[in-house]
């Protein structure tokens, strides 16, 4: 992969984690995750209390990139045609039109997903892996880039619907925003006392300049070495002994894919086992299934995954090839 290719792709994402950061304190690698997820046409998972700034981050994102954006507060009654959208009958015209819905814009909040009915979850999710919606048997391709940003609060479980483990596995990364430090806190109210910085948010990286970064990005250079870390690092988590069902392959492309967008973002033509040692909780955290005993002992998805790496042997880096 050309250097001056990957240089392109760093100043990009730099200029997107600037311009983002102007308005998310303190949440660089967050920022960061989300600019992996969007090189690799990956959507994220946010599970985390409420007023940390989820939605903030999905408006920031859509701003710095010139995106239309959308959001869908999940509820009970909210139908599949209410995400997709639906045919209306014109007066003027004495005949049926379609309405977008939501989901036809290039970001998409899908805020606390899990109060959706199955039904509901599953037409998002359908869009978000076929990147297409069909209504009255007629298909219609969703815009790109296109990212969902859903959210799900892991205190309030009333009336929810947990995602099936199939469904949480269309998800690229799921991350935790978690609470701003007291300075943080202090720079939030600095920045925010007077005026909102969203407002003044301009694009500084074109979507379709994101588009060639995309494709760029599979040309990220990773060795047989590494290849193979990846391999066993899979192939461990369905061996574990705390673990009910471990990665698919599906999740194996996710770890790879994950790794050259951050090496890219990084400034290297080159995927490092630091690499992928750096994705490997965000990518996996929801795609491995606990046995039952583990989860009454109280061990955690975070512990697991950390025994599974350390159970790997990494592989000494040496100087790249050619890609």
């Amino acid at each position: 992969m050309d250097e001056a290719i990957v240089e392109q792709i760093k100043g990009a994402a730099g200029k997107i984690r600037a311009n983002v950061e102007r308005v998310i304190v303190g949440k660089g690698e967050v920022v960061e995750l989300a600019i992996v997820a969007l090189l690799c046409e990956g959507h994220i998972l946010f599970e985390d209390v409420p007023g940390l700034g989820k939605t903030v981050l999905a408006k920031s994102l859509a701003k710095s990139l010139g995106c239309s954006f959308r959001r869908i507060q999940c509820t009970p009654d909210l139908l599949p045609s209410d995400i997709t959208g639906t045919y209306i009958f014109n007066q003027k015209t004495a005949d049926f039109e379609f309405r977008p819905g939501p989901v036809m814009a290039q970001i998409v909040l899908a805020d606390e997903i899990n109060r959706a009915t199955p039904r509901t979850q599953s037409a998002l999710l359908e869009a978000m892996q076929e990147r297409q919606v069909t209504t009255e048997g007629e298909t219609r391709p969703l815009p790109r880039p296109f990212l969902v940003m859903a959210t799900q609060n892991p205190i309030e479980l009333e009336g929810t619907f947990p995602l099936p483990e199939a469904q949480l596995d269309r998800f690229l990364l799921k991350i935790q925003i978690g609470y701003p430090s007291a300075e943080d806190d202090r720079l939030i109210l600095e920045r925010f006392r007077r005026t909102d910085p969203l407002e003044e948010l301009l694009p500084v990286v074109a979507s379709a300049d994101l588009l060639k970064m995309q494709r760029d990005c599979r040309e990220v250079h990773v060795n047989a070495d590494v290849e193979d870390y990846v391999i066993r690092l899979i192939h461990a988590t369905r061996k574990h002994a705390a673990v009910e069902l471990g990665a698919s392959p599906r999740a194996m492309l996710a770890l790879y894919n994950a790794a050259q967008a951050l090496a890219a973002i990084r400034g290297r033509a080159f995927v490092t086992p630091d690499d992928v040692k750096y994705m490997f909780k965000p990518v996996l955290i929801h795609r491995i299934i606990p046995k039952s005993e583990s989860r009454l002992h109280g061990q955690k998805a975070e512990q697991t995954l950390k025994e599974i790496m350390d159970s790997v042997a990494v592989p000494v880096e040496e100087e790249p090839g050619e890609g």
